[in-house]
C-alpha cells in the first residue's frame, strides 16, 4: 500500500507542489490578516517619495510581550520624516527610555509594509525602502578576531558604503566600545556622512550630546529625545518621543535601579559634577570643523594629487621584462634607485 502510494504521489508530484505553494500563500495571507484584525493594525500607503510618516507607531513585540505580562500599555510615538527638513533624526535620552525599541519598531514596520502586511499605527506612509539597515546592540565575533568594537565598525562601514537615499538606517549608540574621543569624532563624523553623502532615512540614537549641535549646520537634521521625570532623586521613564535634546543620560540613575552600591553611586555623582565643571567645547568645535562636504573635495584633491604619475611610475610602465637580458635589467633597477634618490 505504501509503494502504491508513493507512485500514486510521484505521477501527481507538480500538482502537489502547486497546492502546497498555494496553501503557503494563503497560510500567510490568512495570518497577516487575523493579525491585523486582532491587533487593530492599519493598511500603510506605499508610494515612490521618500516620505516616512508613521503615526502611533508600536513594536508589534514588545507590545504583545507587556499585554501578556499584563503590564502597562504600550506607548505609541509618531515618527515623521521630511524630504527636505527631517529626513536624519538624532535621537537622545537615557538608557531604558525607550530609544532602542523606537529605532527598531520604524524599521519592523517598513519591513511589514513593504512584504504586504498591515502595521501596527494609527496612520503609515512610507515611500518604497530599497534595503534596511540596522547598527543596534552589542556582539563580538572572536573567532574571526573581532572586537565588538571592530564588529561594530564593519557594521558602520556597510551603511556608510551601501545605503543609499532610498535606504532606511536605525544607529544605536555609534562608537562606544573605544575612547571618549574618538568615539565622539566617529559619531560625528557617521552623522555627517548619513546627512551630506548617503541622504537616507535614518534614525540616530546616541548618548553624545555634544553630537546635537549639528542640527545648527545640518538643514536636514532634526533633534528629538525620549521624554522623563525626575521624583524624589528618581528618574521616570515616560518612553515618549519628544522633539528637542536631552541635558543628560541618567545613567547613575540607571546604574542605582540596577543596584550598584550606594558608595559607589554617590561617588559616580562627585566625578560627574567634577567632569560637567570643565567647559563644553562642542560648540566652538563645529564652529571650527569645515562642513562635511568641503572637507570631502579637499579629500578628493588630495585623491587626484596622489594619483598623478611619477617619473618612476612612468618608467616601470614602459619596462617589459621579458625583452630584458639579465644585464639590462641590473642597469634598470639602478636608474631606477637614482631616480627615486632624485626625487626624494
Amino acid at each position: 500500500m505504501f509503494e502504491e502510494l508513493v507512485k500514486e504521489v510521484m505521477v501527481r508530484a507538480e500538482e502537489i507542489s502547486k497546492a502546497g505553494r498555494v496553501f503557503a500563500v494563503l497560510d500567510v495571507e490568512a495570518a497577516l490578516a487575523l493579525l491585523a484584525q486582532e491587533k487593530n493594525y492599519i493598511r500603510p500607503v506605499i508610494d515612490n517619495s521618500l516620505a516616512f510618516v508613521i503615526k502611533k507607531g508600536r513594536h508589534p513585540v514588545v507590545e504583545d510581550a507587556l499585554t501578556e505580562a499584563r503590564e502597562t500599555a504600550f506607548v505609541a510615538n509618531d515618527c515623521e520624516m521630511d524630504e527636505e527638513k527631517s529626513r536624519l533624526w538624532l535621537i537622545t535620552g537615557p538608557n531604558m527610555a525607550g530609544k532602542s525599541t523606537f529605532l527598531r519598531q520604524n524599521a519592523l514596520i517598513a519591513i511589514m509594509a513593504q512584504m504586504g502586511s498591515f502595521v501596527p499605527a494609527e496612520f503609515a506612509k512610507i515611500g518604497v525602502v530599497d534595503k534596511i539597515f540596522s547598527r543596534v546592540g552589542a556582539s563580538d565575533d572572536l573567532a574571526r578576531g573581532r572586537s565588538t568594537f571592530m564588529v561594530e565598525m564593519v557594521e558602520t562601514a556597510a551603511i556608510l558604503n551601501r545605503s543609499t537615499e532610498r535606504s532606511f538606517v536605525i544607529l544605536d549608540e555609534i562608537g562606544r566600545g573605544t575612547a571618549t574621543f574618538d568615539g565622539l569624532a566617529i559619531a560625528w563624523a557617521v552623522a555627517e556622512s548619513l546627512h551630506e553623502k548617503n541622504k537616507c532615512r535614518a534614525l540616530f540614537a546616541t548618548h553624545y550630546h555634544e553630537l546635537t549641535v549639528l542640527a545648527e549646520r545640518l538643514s536636514r537634521l532634526s533633534l528629538h529625545t525620549m521624554k522623563t521625570k525626575e521624583w524624589q532623586d528618581n528618574v521616570v521613564f515616560l518612553h515618549e518621543v519628544g522633539d528637542g535634546c536631552a541635558d543628560r543620560s541618567y545613567g547613575i540613575h540607571v546604574a542605582k535601579l540596577a543596584g550598584l552600591p550606594a558608595p559607589v553611586i554617590k561617588r559616580a555623582k562627585k566625578v560627574l559634577e567634577e567632569l560637567e565643571t570643565k567647559n563644553n567645547q562642542a560648540e566652538k568645535l563645529a564652529g571650527d570643523l569645515p562642513l562635511f562636504a568641503a572637507f570631502e573635495q579637499e579629500m578628493k584633491a588630495e585623491e587626484e594629487y596622489v594619483k598623478e604619475e611619477s617619473s618612476v611610475q612612468k618608467a616601470v610602465r614602459e619596462i617589459n621584462p621579458d625583452a630584458l637580458s639579465p644585464r639590462e635589467a641590473l642597469d634598470i633597477i639602478y636608474q631606477l634607485v637614482q631616480m627615486v634618490k632624485d626625487e626624494t
